[in-house]
């Protein structure tokens, strides 16, 4: 049950809203059956990093989008193992929310014929937002910044590791790190996923064959925060369908083997400020105008309690290790992808270009709680002074003795996060004590184990 609202209340949805949902639903059910589509997941992402979802059959979509469909607040203390802890305000089997599901984002999936997809905000039974609804607060965080004048584009790096689905455990191909060899042996595997990724209307910047055997990438065009982290739960999630239907298997866990190079879901981010691009000021160093060196100093700061949402498992910390390019050192540098926070400069002649990429982040987080918790760290670097980034970091920082580590176990992560008063505030009561509760179950739960056993444990939670 939820016993509180705990800060961050929003008036109810009003009549008007849920009938024209249900106007706009009806006519993209009957779209949807003209195009053989019988059912919608609806989905949400725990604290966990977990997927979960409701289904309806297409003709009940109508209903779904006026009514919602009911699910437990409990799901907001699950932990990756489907084992259910306990937070101050949100705790035992009673209550009931709702799923809406955002038909702006409603996906025909063109790697599971008969099916839709649609990410879901999260109200009570009398129609106000779920505080502890992770959608909505990237959009509150996003809304944030534009009350600031501030646009951010956000885009995620999603790697995986695909193995045989016959019991072998071998994986899909031992071709050398980023070879060509890999996309020769996987090239119908990849050929499909590029057009599903397509028909789905995610625009794929690039996909690779990356450093562990058996390992990919795919990096999608920047987007506003709450789509970009819409986009990376579909992409994994047509990544797994693609794999399946080639009989693999894919694992977007952190450390799919202890001692080898993890998977990681680097976020990659860029500021306009009443339409001027933060990344392209021709007086500033490096291109970073006042603003975006301010918030980018504010995310740098805040990064060992970021830590707790970015990564989020006690597997994350087999990923996060010195000299892989996981970027577990609290500086940054210029394209030196040992930083945490690296800075893309681009292409002098565009005008659009430039960005940063934090590398520490992985696939178990909930993106929608990471996007919302990097711009509240941004907004808080911008609004308590005014602080600038430090010297930028050549090379490898493990070398260079004045470098602080990040966070080298969840619990550290947690304490941290416990600490930051500026997300605290950000998440609400409610969203926050679920977070810290979830972080803690998944430490005691897991303490005991060693490398090997850690990642094994985790492989295919995520």
């Amino acid at each position: 049950m939820v016993r509180s609202t705990g800060g961050n209340e929003e008036a109810p949805v009003d009549t008007e809203e849920r009938d024209e949902r249900r106007l706009t639903a009806r006519r993209e059910a009957a779209r949807l059956s003209a195009e053989g589509v019988r059912a919608v997941a609806v989905s949400w992402v725990d604290n966990a990093g977990i997927s979960r979802a409701k289904t309806v059959p297409t003709a009940r979509l109508a209903h779904a989008a006026h009514r919602g469909v009911g699910m437990s607040p409990v799901f907001d203390v699950f932990t990756s193992d489907d084992a259910v802890t306990s937070s101050p305000l949100i705790a035992g089997p009673d209550g009931d929310l709702r799923l809406f599901p955002d038909l702006d984002r409603l996906t025909v999936l063109a790697a599971r014929p008969g099916w839709a997809w649609a990410p879901a905000d999260r109200y009570d039974q009398d129609g106000r937002p779920h505080p502890a609804c992770q959608r909505l607060f990237a959009r509150r965080m996003a809304e944030r910044a534009a009350e600031r004048g501030l646009e951010l584009r956000m885009g995620f790096e999603t790697e995986w590791v695909v193995a045989k689905d016959d019991g072998s455990g071998d994986w899909a191909s031992r071709g050398p790190a980023y070879g060509l060899t890999r996309v020769t042996e996987l090239s119908d595997y990849l050929l499909d996923l590029h057009d599903a990724l397509a028909a789905q209307r995610i625009e794929v910047l690039q996909v690779h064959p990356e450093y562990a055997p058996g390992q990919f990438e795919v990096s999608t065009a920047p987007a506003d925060p709450v789509r970009a982290a819409d986009e990376v739960v579909l992409v994994r999630e047509t990544v797994r369908a693609v794999s399946a239907a080639h009989g693999l298997r894919a694992s977007f866990a952190p450390a799919v083997v202890a001692g080898q190079v993890g998977n990681g879901c680097h976020l990659h981010l860029s500021l306009r400020e009443h339409g001027h691009n933060l990344h392209r000021d021709p007086t500033a160093p490096y291109g970073l105008a006042p603003a975006a060196n301010t918030f980018l100093a504010g995310v740098l700061d805040a990064l060992p309690a970021l830590c707790a949402i970015g990564a989020p498992s006690p597997a994350s910390y087999l990923r996060l290790v010195p000299s892989h390019w996981a970027g577990v050192y609290r500086c940054w540098g210029v394209e030196n992808r040992e930083a945490a926070l690296r800075l893309v400069p681009g292409e002098a002649d565009d005008p659009d270009g430039g960005h940063a990429e934090l590398k520490p982040f992985d696939a178990a987080a909930n993106p929608y709680l990471l996007v919302g918790a990097v711009i509240a760290a941004g907004l808080a670097g911008l609004r308590d002074g005014g602080g600038t980034l430090p010297p930028p970091v050549s090379g490898d920082p493990v070398g260079q003795g004045d470098q602080k580590r990040l966070p080298s176990s969840l619990s550290e992560a947690v304490s941290h996060l416990v600490r930051s008063g500026t997300l605290k505030e950000a998440l609400g009561e409610a969203l926050f004590g679920a977070v810290v509760a979830v972080r803690r179950a998944e430490s005691e739960a897991l303490a005991e184990y060693g490398p090997d056993e850690l990642a094994e444990a985790t492989r295919w939670r995520w």
